[in-house]
């Protein structure tokens, strides 16, 4: 009978400290060997311009009274103001626009421009095309000011944050977000996207590589959403962090309560 209970005792501490140790807390699991041999990487981070962005456009030329047009206190670009229209403030030929739900900017001297749907070097060689048939010295740039990601659910700094440049992988929003909390189930991170006025969702598995860089939402693109669940450890109410730590407590009194009890029984 004492042997009996010895057995059950030590297979139920197993069970419950593998509980803790949990494999599925381990990022890309067999990384190493899968990318062993250098592999090409799709450069397909490239941002495409959408409704409601805001865009900085700079204007370079040689030319003084072009340039003068674009050194005015305020220029009138597109926007979704009350009037319609939102003023864009600008300095030594730096202009900022909203873009219209039609996908287009209004732009000084060349009238409306589509911008949705192009990427940043598109829509300043279309515009660059269109002043130089004024011009021959003009140069355009456009960047896309409004990179915002939102990333709420088990991590440890959830909220929105902005971003430079077009690169960004899912990977390092969580790591800007202080990564995923120790309850979080990383095999099952959410991605919403709109789009082409859709809304898509993605499912990631960060505990398998090719679920993380062959998805789609690999690189973010601007108002993503990235949502991480928690497990279902962690209750509805009380913080996460505290909600984990008092599951584990209460593991590790099991586990004492069983270990005395075998020492009673083989006395």
């Amino acid at each position: 009978m004492k042997k009996t209970l010895l057995i059950l005792a030590v297979a139920a501490t197993a069970l419950m400290t593998s509980c803790v140790n949990n494999k599925e807390m381990i990022y890309l699991q067999g990384a190493d060997s899968i990318y062993a041999n250098t592999l090409a990487i799709d450069k397909n981070f490239q941002l495409l311009i959408q409704s409601d962005d805001e865009l900085a456009i700079s204007i370079t030329s040689r030319d003084k009274q072009l340039i003068e047009q674009f050194n005015n206190s305020i220029l009138v670009g597109s926007g979704n103001s009350a009037s319609g229209s939102s003023q864009a403030m600008t300095q030594s030929g730096v202009c900022y626009f909203w873009v219209n739900q039609d996908g287009t900017i209004e732009f000084p001297i060349v009238g409306r421009v589509k911008a949705a749907g192009l990427t940043v070097e598109e829509l300043s060689e279309n515009i660059r095309q269109q002043l130089a048939k004024d011009v021959n010295d003009v140069q355009v740039s456009a960047k896309i000011m409004s990179f915002k990601i939102t990333v709420l659910g088990d991590v440890k700094n959830p909220g929105t944050q902005s971003y430079t440049g077009q690169r960004l992988t899912l990977l390092e929003v969580l790591g800007r977000a202080g990564d995923l909390n120790a309850s979080a189930i990383r095999t099952n991170v959410l991605v919403i996207r709109e789009e082409n006025n859709k809304r898509t969702s993605y499912k990631v598995d960060l505990t398998k590589p090719e679920s993380v860089f062959n998805s789609p939402a690999y690189y973010m693109q601007q108002n993503d959403l990235v949502y991480v669940e928690s497990n279902k450890s962690v209750k509805v109410k009380g913080s996460t962090s505290y909600t984990y730590l008092t599951v584990t407590g209460t593991l590790v009194s099991m586990v004492a309560s069983i270990v005395s009890l075998i020492i009673a029984l083989t006395r």
